[in-house]
């Protein structure tokens, strides 16, 4: 079952973040139409900047192709007879000529999408993350009432189905509306897969399942995605094959059983039995005549939403504080991920190394969640990642390197802090508000990924400004994990009254439970603080 997760995990990295290469900015200059200039007047039309301390040609202006005209029919040399900054300048009226040096075609060469249109490049990039934010909301209710699998497989579809759509749009809009149902149905998988495996494992193999099932995986699919459009230059071809990528997984579904912990809080217990004996089997591990107590076979009395996490003041304060980290740590990760085709060097390595760059992460972070506690973890990993990212504004020009291997730096700290707060946030919450809880963590860290190509936007006028905000935004975040409880070598709660018992001592402002003397808890003091809370 393992492996198979980790199958599916693949194409979430092939289809996550061809944006890059899609949606790149290829070096352009405005078109000269074929008119009658001399070949000295042809070349130099096109006014000469200077960015970054480089002289370059002027990618949005050119001189007046009138005046440029008559200049030449009567003429004139270029800078011997006419002061080239006294003629009059025009935008490019006629489109854009760009260089095929690295892609043969893109959304951005093939609608315009620069100048006065640069803008509708970071926001196709976040069309994707606000259909991760829409999935994210309707992932968990779904797989809370229809079951784990069930949501995962027919995301599978439709992600299929979306990417394909996409490489036959005829327009910028319809590139970003299918944007959002291929963002939608990939974070409904990634979510509702993860829950799966997460609820099927046990607590050694959730934290490998986790790292190495999930994360590393969706690391292969990603660093062989620059390969991919290494070799496939053209957009739509690209996505084309890359939608293929989603059909070979769908015969998984007689390989794979439903959660028996899921199953469970649905009164079907004859089914989890049946699967859990199955596993035992296979695993060839004799199961106990009694696996399930009667009363789990009860049906549950209610269904829980999303506004179940809000009632109680401990669990409201909880979700709070994983609210911001998963905002935060979104924002650097996603920010770092889409800064690749912006960088000095070759973009399909650029995004190969930055890809490459979260193996160690998931490896390291495989053995360190074994043995260390979440909140150390999490914070010193924050830490590295933001700090890393602060000192990139002091790194001279001329170093490039340095700053590329700081910023693969960077990336490895938010890949930690991504890999672990993940099973943090699984951990905390019970069987009952697991799905809703992850689900809301999800959203907010899709405002942060909705949210990051802007930030990388602003990089157009000051290139240091992006890694001030996500560095900053980091470091300070690291500080709200200190008040979120311990989940080290503690069971999965199943109940809102176990998560309150077992995270009673959450420094929230409110202390859910009260012990006795012989190490049990109090439980009517819980049930009479959660009828104050509600």
């Amino acid at each position: 079952m393992l492996q198979r997760e980790r199958e599916r995990a693949v194409t979430g990295g092939f289809n996550g973040l061809y944006i890059v290469f899609v949606g790149a900015t290829p070096k352009h200059h405005c078109l000269i139409p074929d008119v009658n200039l001399t070949e000295e007047w042809r070349n130099a039309i096109i006014p000469i900047t200077a960015v970054g301390g480089e002289e370059v040609q002027s990618q949005c202006s050119r001189y007046k192709l009138d005046v440029v005209r008559n200049l030449s029919a009567e003429g004139y040399i270029p800078r011997k007879d006419v002061n080239l900054t006294s003629l009059e300048q025009e935008g490019c009226l006629d489109g854009w000529n760009y260089s095929k040096e690295i892609y043969q075609s893109n959304i951005v060469t093939e609608w315009d999408l620069v100048c006065s249109n640069q803008w509708k490049v970071p926001f196709a990039s976040s069309t994707l993350f606000v259909g991760y934010l829409f999935g994210s909301l309707i992932s968990g209710q779904f797989s809370d009432r229809f079951g784990r699998k069930k949501v995962v497989f027919i995301s599978l579809a439709a992600q299929c189905v979306a990417v394909l759509l996409q490489s036959f749009s005829y327009s910028w809009r319809m590139f970003c509306i299918m944007f959002l149902f291929v963002g939608a149905s990939q974070i409904s998988i990634y979510i509702s897969a993860f829950v799966l495996g997460t609820e099927l494992l046990s607590k050694t193999m959730r934290v490998v399942f986790t790292a190495l099932g999930a994360f590393l995986f969706y690391c292969i699919g990603y660093m062989t995605l620059p390969w991919i459009a290494y070799g496939i230059r053209e957009w739509r071809t690209l996505l084309a094959v890359l939608s293929m990528t989603s059909v070979i997984y769908l015969p998984l579904w007689w390989f794979i059983p439903e959660s028996p912990r899921w199953l469970i809080t649905q009164g079907r217990v004859k089914e989890a039995e049946v699967i859990v004996r199955d596993a035992a089997r296979k695993n060839k591990v004799e199961a106990p005549p009694v696996i399930f107590k009667e009363t789990l076979s009860l049906p549950p009395e209610r269904k829980y939403t999303m506004l179940d996490v809000v009632k109680s003041k401990n669990i409201r304060c909880i979700t709070l504080m994983c609210l911001i980290l998963w905002m935060a740590i979104n924002i650097g990760y996603f920010g770092l991920s889409l800064n690749t085709s912006n960088l000095s060097g070759n973009p399909f390595m650029n995004c190969f190394l930055s890809a490459a760059a979260e193996v160690p992460a998931y490896i390291v972070s495989t053995w360190l969640l074994k043995k260390c506690k979440r909140k150390a973890l999490l914070s010193t990993f924050l830490i590295i990642g933001g700090g890393v990212i602060l000192l990139i504004q002091f790194i001279p020009a001329t170093l490039h390197y340095v700053a590329l291997a700081l910023e693969m730096t960077g990336k490895f700290g938010f890949t930690m802090a991504f890999s672990i707060v993940y099973i943090y946030t699984a951990e905390i919450y019970p069987t009952v508000l697991r799905n809703v809880g992850m689900g809301m963590c999800s959203s907010a860290a899709r405002i942060g990924s909705i949210i990051a190509p802007y930030v990388i936007y602003l990089g157009t006028y000051n290139k240091v400004v992006p890694y001030i905000l996500m560095g900053s935004l980091t470091i300070a975040s690291c500080v709200v994990n200190f008040f979120l409880p311990e989940t080290l070598n503690k069971d999965l709660p199943e109940t809102v009254e176990q998560m309150q018992e077992y995270h009673g001592k959450c420094r929230c402002g409110v202390k859910k439970t009260k012990y006795l003397e012989n190490g049990r808890s109090d439980s009517l003091s819980i049930q009479q603080e959660d009828k104050h809370d509600m």
